[in-house]
């Protein structure tokens, strides 16, 4: 996908790890180790994706995977943002939202996603904001969810008629208190 100033594209390992993880580090609280990213990648090259700023250099990145969730009658295929970071200098240039939803395209496309989920933290009025554009819902908080106590919504976005509203609770509904 291009994007003016950036282009998305795949994660490679052998070019873009350093890349991510200083991403990760910098802009987000959450850190990984370099294993986390690789082992993601391997699992789920499709969710995984860099964006690419004319110079070459990242600037922002997606990180997810596949799950498998059971209700009682069906078993769904569940995109699961795990990761999500655009570079403070490039932010409000539709880079993050380019990368949800190319992420989420591969994922339908080549996944067969039924739904996709992630977390956030509820005082992150700007990514709440961005993902209520694009289609995601909160299901409800999950209490002290963040390492430093803070709790996150669950949000969660239908990608195919097999998520409906009793399915999607049944399979996500578990780890959250319902908010009002």
């Amino acid at each position: 996908m291009e994007g003016g100033e950036y282009r998305i594209r795949r994660f490679d390992p052998s070019e873009d790890l350093s890349s991510v993880v200083r991403l990760n580090r910098v802009f987000l609280p959450e850190n990984y180790p370099s294993y986390f990213f690789v082992e993601n990648h391997r699992r789920c090259p499709e969710g995984f994706l860099v964006a690419e700023a004319a110079d070459g250099s990242i600037v922002g990145y997606i990180m997810c995977r596949v799950e498998t969730k059971f209700t009682d009658d069906i078993t769904l295929r569940v995109g699961h943002v795990l990761s999500v970071a655009v570079d403070r200098a490039h932010r409000r240039r539709g880079i993050g939202r380019g990368l949800m939803l190319e992420a989420e395209r591969n994922l339908v496309e080549e996944r067969g996603v039924d739904l996709m989920y992630l977390e956030v933290r509820v005082s992150n009025t700007p990514a709440i904001s961005l993902y209520r554009k694009i289609g995601y819902e909160i299901l409800g908080v999950i209490p002290m969810y963040y390492a430093d106590g803070e709790d996150a919504y669950l949000m969660y976005k239908p990608t195919s008629r097999s998520a409906t509203p009793d399915r999607i609770r049944r399979a996500l509904g578990s780890r959250v208190r319902q908010v009002n």
